[in-house]
Order: structure tokens, then C-alpha cells, then sequence
């Protein structure tokens, strides 16, 4: 099949051109410069220079391409990301999964592209009460913190618009691995490591993790197999934050980490940060195990945090 990836040089775009060619597949892939184009090409695809915000360079690129399968990795994060200021560190990826979002399918559409599969997250975007761990079935959280309203909008939007053109969407837990803010060298490991990340509030937010690779994985059995909505891409351990971050910890050479209660933290992380540490809510990955077949290769961070955090 042809199969057009938005974001072929980002976190998972990079791991996925390899193994859809790999796998026999025509795969031409986007990055913002000549350089990162050269590197989807050195992986055995096509790059091409498109700036994700340019919906007209997206149209023409997409028309010239006139793929199966278009697969949206786009995102924006190279400036790290402020928990106090969630927008405004997601300004740039909000954008990417609004308006490059209504780009891509639109343009597909008039390629007659047959297949969508769009990136998402989960984690602090479930509802926050209720049972432990969620399913696909159950609602976005309705009142997230003032900082966050623009963000969980701009997935909702990403979501309900990919649903509707009848394309799949890959909701990702938190990443880690190589080249991620989580992995070697990375900046929240590196604070993990000087034991500058506490245990707020107790520690009872519960999160699902995915190592970068089982999240491109997983999206490459989604250009393939799998009816149309909502998948979520994470390990099959969910677990609070007073029970990972420790052993993040021992893995990065650190000590244990410092407890704060919430009131303290509240200035340093926001009220964003307090409720993600503190009231999240884990995600189930049964669906995607029963519908597309796929597995994590880490099924448990506790592994992939011992194994998986390096090259």
C-alpha cells in the first residue's frame, strides 16, 4: 500500500517509516526540513518538506501523493512542557490536532485515501472519577484545571473528527524510551534522578505508560487491521505514582523521591500537576489486544523502565 505519515521524523513518525517498509509498503513521509527528509529517506521511504500548519503545502502534498493510508503523527513539543502552563506548551501540537487534523482528512478525502489513523493520548484526559482504569467507552474528564481546557479540547476535536470520517484513532499513554523527556539523557528523567520530581498528594493518580516503540507498533497494525475509533496504546500495568516513581528512580541512579502534599506542590505544578498526580485514571489496552492483535513488547513499565529507557 501507499501510506503518507505527517510527522515521519518525530517520536514515533521515525520508528514507524522503517517498519512499514519493512513491511512492503510505499511510504512517503513529512518533515519541516530538508534535512529531516533525508533521514526518511535513508530509512527506505520519501520524504517531503511540509510545514504541519500549512494546509495548503498538506492538500498539495497529500494530492501528489495520493496514498491508502495517511497516518498523522504530527506534534510540537521541542520546547518541553510547563504542567502549570499546559496550553501554552501545547500551543503549537493543539494546532497540529486541530487545523492540520481538518487538513489532512479533507485532502484525503479528495485523494480518495481509504484509511485514517490519527495520534491521540490518554491518561490525564480520562474522567477523573469513577473506575481505576478506563476503556474507550468512557468519557473524556469534563472539568479539566483552567490551564489544560485548550488542550483537552483540541483532542476531543482530533478524536470526534477522525471518528467521523471513519479512520482510527491511536490514543498514547505517556511515552518513554529513547529520545523521549522519559528516557536517556531526557529532561523528567534527569529530574527524576536528582530526586526533583516528588510524590505529590500521596501519589494516588494512577497512569498507563507506552514505550515509543510498542507505540509505533501498534500503529503500524492500525494501517492495516482494526474497524474504525478508538484504541488505546499503553501496557497492561497500570499503576499510581507512588508506586513508579520509585522505581524510576532506582533505575536513574536516583534516591528515593520526596513526598509533598499537594498544597506545597500546588505553586510548583499547578492545579494541572496536582490532579495528574494525584486523581488520574489508567487506561485498559483490551480493545487493541482484541481487535488489532497487538501486544506491548514491555508489557510492564517496571520492565521497560529497567530495559527500555536507552538506545
Amino acid at each position: 500500500m501507499k501510506i503518507f505519515i505527517a510527522g515521519a521524523t518525530g517520536a514515533v513518525g521515525s520508528r514507524l517509516v522503517p517498519l512499514l517498509v519493512a513491511a512492503g509498503h510505499e511510504v512517503a513521509g513529512t518533515s519541516r526540513t530538508v534535512g529531516g527528509t533525508r533521514r526518511v529517506d535513508a530509512a527506505g521511504g520519501h520524504g517531503v518538506v511540509v510545514d504541519g500548519l500549512d494546509t495548503g503545502a498538506i492538500r498539495r502534498a497529500v494530492l501528489d501523493a495520493r496514498p491508502d493510508v495517511i497516518v498523522h503523527e504530527l506534534t510540537s513539543l521541542a520546547g518541553g512542557m510547563n504542567l502549570k502552563k499546559l496550553d501554552a506548551s501545547f500551543a503549537l501540537t493543539n494546532e497540529l490536532r486541530t487545523r492540520a487534523t481538518d487538513a489532512l482528512l479533507a485532502a484525503g478525502r479528495e485523494a480518495g485515501t481509504s484509511r485514517f489513523v490519527v495520534q491521540s493520548f490518554t491518561g490525564w484526559t480520562n474522567e477523573h472519577t469513577g473506575s481505576a482504569v478506563k476503556t474507550e467507552a468512557d468519557p473524556l474528564e469534563a472539568r479539566p484545571p483552567a490551564s489544560a481546557r485548550q488542550s483537552l479540547a483540541a483532542i476531543a476535536h482530533l478524536e470526534a473528527a477522525t471518528v467521523a470520517a471513519g479512520g482510527l484513532v491511536v490514543r498514547y499513554g505517556p511515552l518513554y524510551g529513547p529520545g523521549q523527556t522519559l528516557g536517556k539523557g531526557g529532561e523528567m528523567l534527569e529530574l527524576v534522578a536528582r530526586s526533583k520530581m516528588p510524590v505529590v498528594g500521596g501519589g494516588r493518580g494512577i497512569w498507563s505508560f507506552t514505550h515509543v516503540d510498542d507505540a509505533a507498533s501498534a500503529t503500524a497494525a492500525a494501517v492495516t487491521d482494526g474497524a474504525p475509533g478508538l484504541y488505546n496504546i499503553v501496557d497492561d500495568d497500570p499503576a499510581p505514582v507512588a508506586e513508579w516513581i520509585p522505581v524510576l528512580a532506582e533505575c536513574a541512579g536516583g534516591k528515593n523521591p520526596m513526598h509533598l502534599p499537594a498544597w506545597v506542590a500546588r505553586p510548583l505544578i499547578g492545579d494541572f500537576g496536582v490532579q495528574w498526580m494525584t486523581t488520574a485514571r489508567g487506561s485498559s489496552n483490551a480493545k487493541v489486544r482484541a481487535e488489532l492483535g497487538w501486544a506491548p513488547r514491555y508489557a510492564s513499565w517496571r520492565e521497560g523502565f529497567r530495559t527500555g529507557l536507552g538506545d
